[in-house]
């Protein structure tokens, strides 16, 4: 089985790449000349950052609009975006959202729309891919989690609940695909400043999407598979997460 995939001339398919993480990945794979795939609900937004990666001198990029909350649009989207670029050699597996809810205050829509999100819409876009990886016996398959899914933050029980279930679905799919001959890196950012959450900057150690970005493509260039961003200080602090009272973590709340 080969197992590795050449750090040039790949092919990386990302979805919710219209913001966030997901454009600074697409930015930084595109400095790196890696051809792409990139999905995300806003066409306009897709169209921009296509602009500015053929405008960077690099290859340029396949595009198509997906709203992950569709389950049912997922696979015949990706099946032909897939069809369209030829053999892909990652899928990044971003679409997320957040939104600020308490426990019992009656927001339940809100985190009804996270869990539609980060979980079934997350888990629809890594399942169509990974039948695209099977049948190549190859492949390199990404979820962007949370260090939310091991630690507990006031306001954002969905997204920490959602998260923790995306990074056990990725676990278990490393160890079901490994045989296909398919990678499988569950990534955990720390906090990054983009507009998925706002006032993100109060929280500690919060970076910049783009050095998000580059430290995430080094790692999974590197065969990483479990992966926290920034490194530093939080793959220093990840062994007492446990130990870390509540009362640090309400003062965020």
């Amino acid at each position: 089985m080969n197992m590795s995939i050449s750090p040039t001339n790949r092919t990386v398919v990302i979805t919710g790449a219209s913001a966030g993480i997901g454009r600074a990945l697409a930015l930084e794979y595109a400095a790196r000349g890696c051809r792409l795939g990139l999905l995300g609900r806003r066409q306009s937004a897709l169209e921009s950052l296509r602009a500015e990666i053929v405008g960077m001198g690099a290859p340029s990029a396949e595009i198509a609009v997906l709203d992950v909350d569709d389950v049912d649009s997922v696979r015949p989207c990706l099946d032909r975006l897939f069809e369209r670029i030829g053999a892909v050699d990652v899928f990044v597996a971003n679409a997320g959202i957040n939104g600020f809810t308490r426990v019992g205050a009656g927001d339940f829509a809100v985190d009804r729309r996270i869990i539609q999100t980060n979980v079934l819409g997350a888990l629809a876009c890594l399942d169509a891919a990974a039948a695209q990886f099977i049948a190549r016996r190859a492949g390199h398959l990404v979820g962007i989690s949370s260090l939310a899914s091991m630690i507990a933050v006031p306001t954002q029980g969905a997204y920490c609940a959602s998260k923790a279930a995306l990074s056990a679905y990725l676990r278990t799919a490393r160890i079901e695909l490994a045989r296909h001959g398919i990678r499988v890196s569950n990534v955990t950012p720390g906090f990054v400043l983009t507009e998925i959450m706002p006032d993100i900057g109060k929280y500690p150690f919060a970076i910049p999407a783009a050095q998000a970005a580059r430290e995430i493509a080094d790692a999974l260039d590197a065969g990483q598979r479990e992966v926290i961003v920034p490194g530093w200080p939080w793959k220093l602090f990840k062994p007492f997460f446990g130990f870390i009272p509540d009362s640090m973590w309400r003062r965020f709340g």
